[in-house]
Order: C-alpha cells, then structure tokens, then sequence
C-alpha cells in the first residue's frame, strides 16, 4: 500500500491539539476528514509530534497509507482543497510517496521548536494568539546564559507535566538558545532534541521568563533542574507561543534506534 509524507502548516487556535479526540477539533482529525473527502479512504495519520492545544506548527510532519498510489502534487492539492471547504486553519506544504518503513515519528533523528515573545507595552493584536505577550522587557542574555545549564542530558523530572506518560524523564536536549527575533521586542527560545517530553518547552520557558524579569538567577535554573520536582518549575508558558518548525531525518532504513522514542512529544 502506498505510504505518502505530508508536511504540515496550522494555526492551533481553536483546536484541542494533534491527536483526534471524540468531542473536539483537532488537527489528526481534519486533515483524515480532508483525505477522505478526496478518495473515500477512512485512514490513520500519524505525526511526528503530538502538538497540546493552542500550539502551532510550520513543519509538522506525518505519514498515511492511501490504498491507490496518487501523484503527489495530486495528494497536496486534494487534501488542501477539501481542508478549505471545511475552513480549517490547516495546510498540506508538500506531499510525496516514501518507503513503507517510512515513520514520521519513529524515524526522527531531531525535532524542532520555537517558542516567541513579544515584549511591548501594547497588548498585542495582529500577534493575539500567535506569540506571549511580556508588557515588560526581559533580558535576552540572562535568559539565554540560564538555558545553557539545562543543554545536554538531564533528568527533566522538573520540566515535564505530571501527565507526561513517556517511560523516562530522561532526555539528551541538543539546543537551547534564547535570541532576539527579527522585529522589536521580539524574543525567540529555539529548542532542538530527538524528543520531548511533555510541556516540556513551555516548562522551560515560563522559567526563562523569570530569569528575564530578574526574577530568577541562572543558579536557580540548575537548582530547579537539579531538584528533579515538578514543584520547583517555574509557571508553564502559554500554548499559543509555542511552534513547531520542522522534522530532521535520515534514510528511514537507517534511522537508530533510541530509548527516547516513547515520548508523545505533546509541547
């Protein structure tokens, strides 16, 4: 059967998150809808990374079986026509067959994440929804010193929801760099692993934040990671600064396996 990588843009607003749920909108849930419109298959989309409500995506990545082969310009333009008639927030990028042991989740090398502030005194308008609004300026450089002591493999017990179900809090964390984005006030956190834990991103950047404001040291950063305690986290970030950039990897014949794999990656 043949096996086609959808890459993946949405605006989470207003959905329940990634994965299909009985009573909510969700993302999974209407790009099946679409598909099925355009050739009357029920099929099981799975993604690279379970995105909580609210958050965003730019490069989400997911793979389907289709049982008729399609020319992939086809499968894009199909699926996206049906999600417009719907008049969903969501659109298929590119769309192209794959080897079947193709998995765009478990043949991820790397993900990666932005998370966006804009600091004004202005609440936001065109940005509502799109990124946290600081009515206070945050310092970039403390922020980013701070996030340096939690780079490298941790325990991230402090970091992630009590929800989380992966099987280890474990995690080696590629990336962590807090710079200044292309428009005043503009503050992103970049965050780059093979795999998340849950909220765990907006973990790290509510804590950064008070690093920002003054609040907090970097000391307390590696106090609160050393804790291994959810309790000594900072407050978790809003979902609607959160995006999902892109997916790396390698030929799915060659991908390694990790015992980081189990996480569900909802951020």
């Amino acid at each position: 059967m043949p096996r086609y990588r959808l890459d993946i843009e949405y605006d989470g607003t207003g959905y329940a998150g990634w994965q299909r749920q009985d009573d909510h909108p969700s993302i999974q849930q209407a790009i099946e809808t679409a598909i099925h419109g355009f050739c009357g298959e029920t099929v099981s989309l799975r993604g690279a990374g379970r995105t909580d409500a609210g958050v965003h995506a730019c490069g989400q990545v997911a793979h389907v079986d289709i049982e008729r082969t399609w020319p992939d310009d086809t499968v894009r333009d199909a699926v996206n026509a049906h999600l417009q008639m719907a008049r969903e927030r969501i659109v298929v990028l590119a769309a192209r067959q794959v080897p079947e042991d193709f998995d765009a989740r478990f043949s991820a090398t790397r993900r990666h994440y932005v998370y966006r502030i804009i600091c004004r005194r202005a609440p936001l308008v065109l940005e509502k929804n799109r990124a946290l609004w600081s009515p206070r300026p945050l310092d970039v450089e403390a922020m980013h010193a701070a996030a340096q002591r939690l780079v490298g493999r941790h325990d991230f017990t402090t970091f992630r929801s009590v929800q989380c179900q992966a099987k280890s809090p474990v995690r080696s964390l590629d990336r962590l760099d807090v710079v200044e984005g292309d428009q005043d006030g503009l503050i992103e956190i970049h965050a780059t692993a093979r795999s998340f834990l849950h909220n765990q991103i907006r973990s790290f950047a509510g804590t950064l934040r008070l690093v920002g404001e003054g609040k907090w040291s970097a000391d307390d950063v590696q106090a609160a990671l050393e804790a291994r305690s959810r309790k000594a986290c900072g407050p978790v970030a809003a979902s609607e600064g959160l995006y999902f950039l892109r997916v790396d990897y390698e030929d799915a014949a060659e991908a390694a396996p990790t015992d980081e794999k189990d996480s569900l990656d909802a951020v």
